[in-house]
Formats: structure tokens, C-alpha cells, sequence
């Protein structure tokens, strides 16, 4: 994925089917937003689709900028506030939940951070060695890095539900060879690989049926 145009169309594709399948084993509305991650991963890689055709020279250098800012909008402004907040919603009972808090909060600062950033900051768009360069200088930094590593996996991690500790933990397998073997291409590189990584949860709705819902009586927020 996300070495081309016609890369970021199929997996988009293939993402969404897995998204599609994943919505349809949804039993309560809490577990929707982390139920609906695949077929975010997937409206992201198709956007980056458009990236690369603006790249191409096929698209206006306008529509390539907004395909981008498209892009670092849900990779670096977004992830870090769902992930833990989907997490926050699905867990199954009110102390694993009230775990996830610290994350949530920590996401939620990252986010206005960042979101702030991409708007003062300028963007650069480039390909290097076959894949997509996305550079901001208001984001990418290793603080900020660090951060946003602690409230997506972190909060997976803490998780109650073995699943989603293991699509933690691919998350974090996938950020760490990206960072050593590609670093200058990581947000395109991380995203392509997490999005694939969403088959995870997948299996996780369709063996899981019969256990879910959860008794959600005692919820954070009814």
C-alpha cells in the first residue's frame, strides 16, 4: 500500500469491505466508533489515493495541497483523540473505562495541538523513494511524537479486551519499523500499515459476538 495511486485505490477498497463487515457485527452504539475504524483507515487511503495522482501531475497542485491536508487532518489531527476515546466507549465496565481517561485527555491536547499546527504552519507534499513526504514543521517534532505514540497505543494497551492489547501492539511493531526503516515517510507509511493492521478488529467483532454487548449499566456518560 501507499507506493501509488492505484496501491491506495485497492487497499482503500479492500478496507472498506473489511469496514462494511466489521459495522454489520456491531451489537451497541458505544462499541460504533471503534467498530468503525476500518472504514476510516479506509476514506483515508483513498483520499491519499488522490495524493498521489496530484503528485503524478495528474490533479492540480490546489486539489493535491487539500488531498494532503485531507490526510495530515485525520493521521495527525484525529487519531489521537478517537483511538482512545473509541477505546473509552467500548470497554466493559466502569473501571476499565475511567483507565482510559488519562489517554483521552492526553489525546485530546495532542489533537487541539496539532490541529492548531496544521493551520499555522505550512504543509510540504513529496515523494521520496516511493512514497508520499508529509512535513510540517508545527508537527513534526519527537516530543509530539512521543505523545501521540502514548495516547493511540497507549491507551490500547491498558485495555481490557485482549484484542485490542494485540492491535496495540501490531500498532506499535508497524511504528517502530517504520521509524527505523523510513522515518522521513512515517505518516504515510504508519497509516497505510495501521490501516491494514484493522483486520484485527475484524476478528475481534466476528468472535466476539455471542459475548457482546456489554452490560453497559454503570457507564462513564449513561
Amino acid at each position: 500500500m501507499c507506493f501509488s495511486a492505484a496501491a491506495n485505490f485497492v487497499g482503500s477498497a479492500v478496507l472498506g469491505a473489511v469496514g462494511v463487515v466489521t459495522l454489520t457485527k456491531v451489537k451497541h452504539k458505544r462499541e460504533l466508533l471503534f467498530a468503525s475504524l476500518p472504514t476510516l483507515f479506509a476514506v483515508h487511503q483513498f483520499i491519499e489515493g488522490f495524493v498521489w495522482l496530484g503528485l503524478d501531475g495528474v490533479l492540480s497542485p490546489g486539489v493535491t495541497h487539500k488531498m494532503g491536508a485531507a490526510f495530515m487532518l485525520y493521521a495527525q489531527g484525529l487519531l489521537p483523540f478517537l483511538i482512545p476515546l473509541g477505546v473509552l466507549l467500548f470497554e466493559p465496565n466502569q473501571k476499565s473505562r475511567r483507565r482510559m481517561l488519562p489517554f483521552l485527555a492526553l489525546g485530546t491536547g495532542t489533537t487541539l495541538y496539532m490541529l492548531w499546527a496544521l493551520i499555522a504552519y505550512p504543509m510540504q507534499i513529496f515523494v521520496k523513494n516511493h512514497s508520499i513526504v508529509y512535513i510540517n514543521d508545527g508537527t513534526n517534532n519527537t516530543v509530539l511524537a512521543v505523545l501521540y505514540v502514548i495516547a493511540t497505543c497507549g491507551s490500547l494497551f491498558f485495555s481490557k479486551i485482549r484484542d485490542m492489547v494485540i492491535f496495540g501492539a501490531a500498532n506499535l511493531a508497524i511504528l517502530l519499523v517504520v521509524m527505523a526503516v523510513k522515518r522521513y515517510a512515517f505518516t504515510s507509511l504508519w497509516c497505510a500499515y495501521a490501516a491494514g493492521a484493522s483486520v484485527i478488529i475484524l476478528a475481534y467483532f466476528w468472535k466476539s459476538q455471542l459475548k457482546r454487548p456489554f452490560p453497559y449499566g454503570e457507564a462513564i456518560w449513561g
